[in-house]
């Protein structure tokens, strides 16, 4: 059996790895890369496997850096079936037409203002390739097996992160290759903690955090701060915004904080067309949530809705006090971008990242301390105050991927240490040699590693 990495090797993104036993060849998730150019530019390249000849596709869970390439998979030959959970077909159903509605309005933008060096601008795929993979899903309810070809069957846990994420199992021929896929906090405001896995002879675990620890402070209260701090100045809080799990995570964060009597008389506005229908299905699996269905509820009814562009624009131009929730969440592209460009500009405003900033995303070029970010093909002066929140984030940070790691009830045959920056991985690698006494590896770009 060997196993190759397409992906997530040295960076958070592209998470695409690709069983082959002889047999079939399956992709354990299926990602597009985000962040630096050169890592964009990877999902334009042919992959060094013929989508053709790949009898299965499982993933994960439905973030784009896990689902996102399966458009253009299909697109490039792809005809076999994608096993997930149901909580991660609903948000494929929403992230991925988006994700092809966002590159075919950045594509036209491009070709309107002429800003692009490709004359035309072209989107990487289409709203129809995504509605094509869409009606490819297949779902598997959590705990069961299920035949995915010869001589496989998939098997998925819990992983908590967001709704339908799941920790996969492949059992190969009596062997089992577990992919951790992206791992919750044990202690998340909303969602439950990961599942433990038992066993494994081959193991992929994910490294985000793998070098540092979450700070301990309460999110709500840090969260509480910042707001107030920016209305006390007649101020717009702009908080670029992950449409799945973390816009859920903000709005019931400050749904306590209106319990708590914190939260100032001002209007939230949710602007993300998918984060709006991702809020939907959140409510759907009250049994993921540590929160239940009325309070789930109760809190994704707390903003305003922000369904068209032409409201968008109009936000623009409103300079009264208010908090805006807008995509993406690395403000990589939507309509948060215009916020930036509409905001920014004023002291009196905040831009509050929330979340993980991958490298070369203007997240992490706010989060640097960079006064000057290009938007839309120019350079903006950013005289917003910027702050960060760190204890949102919806992935395990270094202690509780090794509390996760504690749960096996021996040492995989290898373990492949994956999704995550250098220093991460390579933290979490040397963490787990030395407590757990584990073989590990730190993978290649899109090397081939034979399972033994």
């Amino acid at each position: 059996m060997k196993l190759q990495f397409l992906g997530a090797t040295e960076t958070v993104t592209g998470s695409k790895y690709v069983v082959d036993t002889g047999r079939v060849r399956v992709m354990v998730d299926c990602g597009l890369f985000q962040g630096y150019k050169a890592l964009r530019l990877r999902n334009w390249d042919a992959l060094p496997v013929d989508p053709a000849s790949l009898h299965a596709v499982v993933l994960t869970h439905a973030h784009i850096d896990h689902s996102g390439y399966l458009p253009l998979l299909f697109r490039n030959g792809f005809r076999g079936r994608v096993f997930c959970t149901l909580g991660t077909a609903q948000l494929c159903g929403v992230l991925l037409p988006d994700c092809a509605a966002l590159a075919e309005e950045d594509a036209a933008y491009a070709n309107r203002k002429g800003f692009s060096r490709h004359h035309p601008a072209e989107p990487l795929y289409t709203r129809a390739d995504a509605t094509r993979a869409i009606h490819r899903l297949e779902a598997v309810r959590f705990a069961s097996r299920c035949s995915i070809g010869p001589g496989v069957e998939v098997e998925f846990h819990h992983a908590g992160h967001i709704i339908g994420a799941a920790t996969v199992t492949l059992h190969v021929d009596g062997r089992r290759l577990v992919f951790s896929g992206d791992l919750g906090r044990q202690l998340d405001p909303l969602m439950r903690a990961p599942e433990p896995v038992q066993q494994a002879d081959w193991l992929l675990v994910e490294s985000t955090y793998g070098d540092r620890r979450h700070p301990a402070e309460d999110p709500i209260d840090a969260l509480g701060e910042i707001v107030n701090r920016t209305i006390e100045r007649w101020g717009t809080l702009v908080i670029p915004t992950f449409a799945v799990g973390r816009a859920q995570s903000l709005l019931y964060c400050l749904y306590r904080l209106k319990q708590l009597g914190r939260l100032p008389d001002v209007p939230i506005f949710l602007n993300s067309p998918m984060a709006i229908d991702a809020t939907t299905i959140f409510a759907l699996h009250p049994e993921e949530l540590r929160i239940d269905q009325a309070t789930c509820v109760a809190a994704c009814k707390l903003a305003r809705l922000v369904p068209s562009t032409e409201a968008s624009i109009r936000l623009n131009s409103d300079h009264n006090p208010k908090i805006i929730l807008a995509g993406s969440g690395m403000a990589t592209g939507g309509r948060v971008v215009h916020h930036l460009e509409a905001f920014g500009q004023d002291p009196r405003n905040t831009i509050l990242l929330s979340g993980f900033q991958a490298p070369g995303t203007r997240g992490a070029t706010l989060a640097a301390g960079k006064k000057q970010v290009r938007l839309h093909g120019k350079d903006i002066d950013i005289q917003a105050e910027v702050a960060q929140i760190q204890n949102l984030s919806a992935h395990a940070d270094a202690d509780e991927l090794m509390t996760w790691l504690g749960g096996f009830r021996s040492a995989p045959r290898r373990t492949y240490v994956v999704h995550g920056e250098p220093p991460a991985s390579d933290a979490l690698r040397q963490r787990i040699e030395r407590d757990l006494k584990w073989a590990v590896t730190m993978p290649e770009y899109r090397v081939t590693y034979t399972l033994e």
